[in-house]
């Protein structure tokens, strides 16, 4: 009975083939010019394709009787019946949609009639939102970027040769970036998605996997706005929010009718050009009062990022009665940069529809999943399985491509890229810094330049603080590399000499990490001050700011998530401290009433060792928790998605007495509330840190072991999310019970938008507060106003209180790292 079944089951193959037979076609105009990304649909069904910028479409469907059901936005559709005698490809063309402006009556109103075909759209805003509550499809996706014009040289660097490298031509135009996958997505209301991709393509890399995800495609304009992410610092409001009609004016353009539809189209005008807002076209099913199709763009007006205008166009099909979904969905841009200027576009094709998601709660958890075998699909299966034609230029970049990633993986032309890149010279070694890369090993030195190795300060004098490290990608799939990193430091008027070394081992879910030697550190762990900016203060201005210390040391590391996303990491460490002095006060402009201040934060004039040389034995650990069970699946590993609720951490560090003649004796624990960027709509969005600890014994403990803060005492600083801007670096460190605050709000160029020259500059507003409480500081307060900008820039008036009084006040300047 089996054979007999196996039998039958081989002998319907070829006919299954044989009736799978692609249909093919071509859509033009009446002038024959072909009609890009036209929607083409077997009737009564969601089975769906798109053609190309060409025209052209390809649907693997049985022929026997089918009725395809072809239309565009701005074009009549049409039905085209095919059967097995249909000679393919098919030519078809659309005649333009006329739309009716008197087709429609109204009743007599000096409003355009528009307006009130949009207040019925917006009463049925919700119904429409909230109608669909599961669903599974099959998504294609195109992605393509070009390089539109670029100059020949940048900066220094060889553009046209760099070009080259990866395929443009001689004017340094053509595709940068080419890609095709294909997904099963299911939704399931009101916001749980799952996506698994089942193939990949890259043009120009075997090895790589697509960043194409059917949910950076999803836009519903049934929602109020929409969120683009890092293309928009604001949120865009929808044509219809149910607040629409205080940012939009629109037109009533006519009526006309489809397969016994009435279809109403809207031109959508902004009211303010500076509002985040589309225009466009919008076509509205009549009485349904329901969208059909939308063509809808955002320009520079609207402030966007990194790009200059973005168009988006949408067509929805019925999937049941009451139920329509998107067919496709295309995304147009262009822009420019600094004399580079780009264009492309992002394509969805929507298929198969089953209203019925057919997966688990549970496995809404994995927001997404990549297998490593999604890209060895051959030529042969995407020619079958590709709903939207290549077109000739995205052929020949497929082909020219394949033969250059070829040539890229062998050891001949590696070696040679290598050899180029590796050469030594003068100016590297002094300024810029060397690397020797083997990009067949996978293997890269790298060492620091004089320039960056060179620091001064008024312990150590001149010196040389030179690294240098070793890393191999020992599993690139998963990104695991192995990394040997080293650190020379030598003072010329101390005559130390410093060397330290750190080992990180990626284990199959852990990393081990080892590190040891002897360094000279920051009395403040907590706290970033550069040796550049302290070798100019000191040198210049007279200012040693930072405070230091010798540390020899050996700590042994390990971390990693242990469930769920909870990450955790523990570490052991014996070290040897030594509390340092002042060895010389050379400064290249002497100030008459200034001065070096003591290394010994605390001494004004004495400068005496701040703590006798000791020993000490930590252990410590820490846990994190996001309160997020979304993760996304990659051949690499399980990576969890931020959450809509903070991050959670608690802490502990035990200082062990009698252990390798260590002479601590202390126990430290803290908890930290944390969450960035929380969205606030148009006004922008929130951060804040919160943190608090104590020690539950402080029996033997040496100010290294001081719980410090992240203090500022320079003009330019670097921000973080824990950075206090007035602070004494040293001063308020404790050695009892704290709590600190942080909280910045960002206002995305809520109010300065809305001035026409300053819009241009991208600035967003910022205000914050910093606070801090110790036994010994008492009550500690920070508030400032301020600029920020997209590159971490951000220029800051603030000012300080201690128990209600004034302190200090002034501008800070800050990069965020």
């Amino acid at each position: 009975m089996k054979l007999k079944l196996i039998l039958l089951f081989t002998l319907a193959i070829p006919l299954y083939l044989f009736a799978q037979k692609p249909i093919t076609g071509k859509i033009t105009d009446k002038n024959k010019v072909a009609i890009p990304y036209s929607s083409i649909y077997l009737k009564g069904t969601s089975i769906s394709t798109t053609s190309n910028v060409d025209g052209e479409f390809k649907l693997s469907i049985p022929t026997t009787h089918q009725t395809l059901i072809i239309k565009a936005i701005g074009y009549k559709a049409i039905e085209k019946s095919v059967d097995n005698s249909t000679s393919f490809p098919i030519m078809v063309e659309l005649e333009e949609e006329s739309f009716n402006i008197e087709s429609v009556s109204f009743t007599a109103s000096a409003e355009d009639p528009a307006y009130a075909i949009m207040r019925n759209v917006i009463n049925k805003r919700l119904k429409h939102l909230n109608e669909v509550k599961e669903f599974s499809t099959r998504v294609y996706i195109k992605g393509l970027q070009k390089m539109l014009d670029a100059p020949k040289n940048f900066l220094g660097v060889d553009i046209q040769k760099a070009t080259n490298e990866i395929g443009l031509d001689s004017n340094r135009r053509g595709i940068i970036y080419l890609s095709e996958s294909e997904s099963i997505y299911n939704f399931k209301a009101p916001n749980q998605v799952n996506e698994e991709m089942i193939s990949s393509k890259v043009s120009g890399s075997n090895r790589a996997f697509s960043f194409n995800r059917a949910s950076d495609l999803k836009i519903n304009f049934y929602e109020n706005t929409q969120n683009l992410n890092d293309l928009s610092l604001r949120p865009i409001v929808s044509p219809l929010a149910e607040n629409a009609m205080f940012y939009y004016r629109y037109k009533y353009l006519g009526a006309s009718e489809e397969n016994g539809i009435s279809i109403l189209k809207i031109q959508v005008i902004p009211r303010r050009n500076t509002d985040p807002v589309f225009r466009g076209t919008i076509y509205i099913v009549d009485n349904q009062w329901r969208l059909f199709e939308a063509d809808l763009t955002l320009t520079k007006e609207v402030n966007l990022n990194f790009i200059d205008e973005l168009n988006i166009k949408q067509q929805y099909i019925p999937i049941d009665k009451d139920i329509w979904l998107p067919s496709n969905i295309k995304f147009d841009f262009t822009g420019g940069l600094l004399g580079f200027k780009f264009g492309g576009y992002f394509a969805a094709v929507f298929s198969n529809y089953d209203l019925n998601s057919r997966k688990d709660k549970k496995a809404f958890a994995e927001i997404m999943k990549v297998t490593a075998d999604v890209n060895k699909k051959d030529d042969g299966y995407w020619d079958n399985a590709r709903p939207i034609p290549l077109t000739e230029e995205e052929k020949l970049d497929y082909e020219k491509k394949s033969v250059l990633a070829a040539k890229r993986e062998s050891k001949t032309y590696l070696d040679s890229l290598d050899s180029e890149r590796n050469k030594l010279s003068v100016s590297k070694v002094l300024w810029k810094g060397f690397s020797h890369l083997n990009r067949f090993e996978k293997t890269v030195y790298q060492f620091s330049s004089v320039k960056d190795a060179l620091f001064y300060n008024t312990v150590e004098g001149f010196g040389l603080d030179y690294k240098a490290s070793y890393r191999k990608q020992i599993d690139s799939v998963r990104n695991k590399v192995l990394q040997i990193s080293t650190n020379l430091r030598y003072g010329f008027t101390s005559k130390k000499f410093h060397p330290s070394i750190s080992l990180n081992i990626p284990l199959e879910k852990i990393n081990l990490n080892f590190s040891g030697g002897s360094s000279i550190l920051d009395l403040n762990n907590n706290a970033y001050q550069s040796q550049l900016g302290n070798s100019l203060n000191s040198l210049l201005f007279e200012r040693n700011y930072l405070k230091l210390y010798q540390k020899n040391f050996a700590n042994l590391g390990i971390g990693g998530y242990i469930f769920s996303s909870i990450y955790g990491n523990m570490f052991a460490e014996y070290a040897h401290r030594k509390s340092l002095i002042n060895l010389t006060n050379y400064t290249w402009r002497d100030y008459k009433d200034r001065s070096f201040s003591p290394n010994n934060p605390f001494s004004q004039t004495l400068d005496v060792p701040l703590f006798p040389d000791n020993s000490s034995f930590r252990i410590g650990g820490r846990l994190s928790y996001n309160f997020s069970n979304k993760y996304v699946t990659y051949p690499s590993g399980k990576f969890y998605l931020p959450s809509k609720y903070p991050t959670l951490s608690f802490g502990f560090i035990k200082g062990l007495a009698n252990v390798l003649g260590s002479e601590v004796n202390y126990d430290f624990v803290y908890s930290e509330l944390t969450k960035r960027d929380i969205k606030l709509g148009f006004y922008g969005k929130f951060s804040f840190m919160l943190g608090a600890g104590k020690f539950l014994n402080n029996k033997n403990i040496f100010y290294p072991d001081f719980k410090h803060f992240n203090g500022n005492q320079s003009t330019a600083y670097t921000t973080s999310n824990n950075a206090f801007l007035f602070l004494n670096i040293y001063e308020n460190s404790t050695a009892k019970s704290y709590f600190e605050a942080h909280l910045e709000h960002n206002f995305s160029g809520f109010f300065l938008n809305k001035f026409p020259l300053i819009r241009k500059l991208k600035l967003q507003e910022v205000v914050g507060i910093n606070y801090l409480s110790t036994n010994k500081l008492g009550n500690y307060t920070e508030a400032y106003f301020g600029l920020t900008h997209l590159t971490g820039f951000q220029i800051s008036y603030g000012m300080s209180y201690l128990n209600g009084k004034k302190m200090e006040n002034g501008l800070r300047l800050s990069i965020r790292l």
